[in-house]
């Protein structure tokens, strides 16, 4: 059963903007639901990687629908901040997950460590853990990042997240200022998704 293409799949998230760019990867051929369409809370990510959150949400999801499951992890590392926000990305936006507020957060936190970090490039990667999981229990990881450093502000209104302050490796715009479709050519999702894609 597992040899055979996957035709209808669950994108296991709650996040809107995850839901769309995940489905823009996907063959416009699949039927493709959310867990919009079951009305399902997220599961507690009390994994400690990318890839154990990844495989937490994806296996409860698959669960509570009996349905193939693709869910995501992803986050930003930031080099001198040791690698924060990392796997808690979202949660730096507090409870209602605002991206303005974790933004802010890690230009505070930078300035902290560097006033003059402005004036410097500050290296950091997004990092993104990808899992397929079939309701037999056979499972597929994949995981893909990409290179870049952080814009001194905002730019940009597309993506979601911290894609307005990344900028990556020898580009000059944030993820927040290039089209969607130049963005998922080039990021850690699509540099995951590549590798997991022969299943659709």
């Amino acid at each position: 059963m597992y040899n055979k293409k996957i035709s209808k799949i669950l994108i296991g998230t709650n996040n809107p903007g995850k839901v769309k760019e995940i489905r823009d990867l996907l063959p416009k051929s699949l039927n493709v639901f959310s867990t919009k369409n079951f009305k399902i809370k997220s599961p507690s990510e009390n994994g400690k990687s990318f890839e154990e959150n990844s495989f937490i949400k994806a296996k409860f999801f698959s669960k509570k629908t009996k349905m193939i499951c693709l869910s995501d992890d992803s986050g930003l590392e930031i080099d001198i901040l040791n690698g924060k926000p990392g796997i808690h990305s979202s949660r730096w936006g507090g409870k209602d997950k605002n991206f303005n507020k974790a933004i802010n957060k890690v230009f505070r936190e930078i300035k902290k460590k560097d006033k003059d970090w402005k004036n410097k490039k500050i290296k950091a990667r997004f990092i993104c853990a990808l899992t397929i999981y079939w309701p037999g229990g056979k499972i597929k990881k994949s995981s893909g990042k990409v290179e870049g450093y952080i814009s001194s502000k905002k730019k940009g209104k597309n993506g979601f997240g911290y894609d307005p302050i990344f900028i990556p490796l020898n580009k000059k715009k944030t993820f927040g200022e290039i089209s969607p479709r130049l963005k998922y050519k080039s990021d850690h999702r699509y540099n995951a998704f590549k590798k997991i894609k022969k299943f659709f």
